[in-house]
């Protein structure tokens, strides 16, 4: 909790302060050092809320399904592990993304259709060829994307399936009600950025995914 406490405010002060004085100053403009640098911290904090919210969804599930057990399962030692796991693996994944887009080249005066410096908008202004960069976004999409939203969905089965099993209904809202604010976080979360996502293909509006994007950005 303390880990996604503090993932949560720095990704919102990636991106909310930078907006806010834009509106104050009515200038819009942002170096490109700036740029790669939010770029950076957006892709590392927006791993990170993801991959936590996975460790989040197994704890509930240990919880839940194996109640005897998880003092034993979800030790001290395990969560500070898997917490590490995710903080290396967000690091790297946004090292990576953010090295190859300074291999581009970008022409002058360029203007970037979002609220902040968004990998996907950034990328399509390059002049030069972004195939190597569109490859490593959707493995990157499907691996940090994909891949912890189906852990979570099978854990939240699991915790239906054993709930259901309760026989009081006084037990059952009990077990659902420890995973309501998670479960909350998650649909937000998920919901808005797969949106933003899946509604881009096929079109070029920018602005039909700036204004989701607020939504994961902002108010979770």
């Amino acid at each position: 909790l303390s880990n996604l406490s503090l993932v949560d405010i720095c990704f919102t002060s990636i991106t909310i302060p930078k907006m806010l004085v834009n509106i104050q100053s009515e200038s819009k403009v942002i170096t490109y050092l700036g740029c790669i640098t939010q770029m950076y911290f957006f892709l590392l904090f927006t791993a990170l809320d993801d991959l936590i919210l996975t460790v989040m969804a197994y704890d509930r599930y240990v919880a839940i399904c194996h109640p005897l057990h998880y003092t034993v399962i979800m030790n001290p030692h395990l969560c500070g592990l898997l917490v590490l796991v995710s903080w290396i693996i967000s690091i790297l994944h946004s090292l990576l993304e953010s090295l190859m887009v300074l291999q581009l080249s970008f022409c002058s005066d360029l203007e970037i259709p979002h609220f902040f410096c968004e990998l996907k908008e950034v990328v399509q202004l390059a002049c030069s060829d972004t195939f190597p960069n569109d490859i490593v976004m959707n493995f990157s999409a499907g691996l940090l994307g994909a891949g912890p939203l189906a852990g979570i969905l099978y854990s939240y089965s699991k915790i239906v399936s054993s709930i259901c099993a309760i026989s009081s209904a006084q037990g059952k809202y009990k077990a659902f009600s420890t995973c309501a604010s998670h479960l909350s976080a998650v649909s937000l979360f998920y919901g808005t950025s797969l949106g933003v996502y899946l509604g881009s293909v096929g079109t070029h509006s920018s602005q039909s995914s700036a204004i989701p994007s607020v939504m994961y950005t902002v108010v979770t």
